[in-house]
């Protein structure tokens, strides 16, 4: 699998075949405010976060948003 040049999908080969994980998509109409509350409250609340890592969550929220503008969203089924 060649990853994209970004940490999204390079990152998920940290994860073990039988750890749950949970995918938000662009599609979804609360993604973005989803990602946001992660990195911005429960992220930072808790301890976890460096400013940077927020900030790149932040990123693929607003990118979200553009791609939603372009392709629409929906609400998830």
């Amino acid at each position: 699998m060649k990853c994209r040049s970004d940490y999204t999908f390079c990152e998920l080969r940290k994860v073990s075949a039988d750890e749950p994980i949970f995918v938000i998509r662009a599609q979804d109409a609360i993604g973005p405010e989803v990602v946001e509350q992660w990195a911005v409250t429960l992220m930072m609340r808790h301890g976890g976060a460096t400013y940077e890592k927020a900030q790149r969550a932040r990123a693929v929220a607003q990118d979200m948003r553009r791609w939603q503008k372009e392709h629409g969203s929906k609400v998830p089924d």
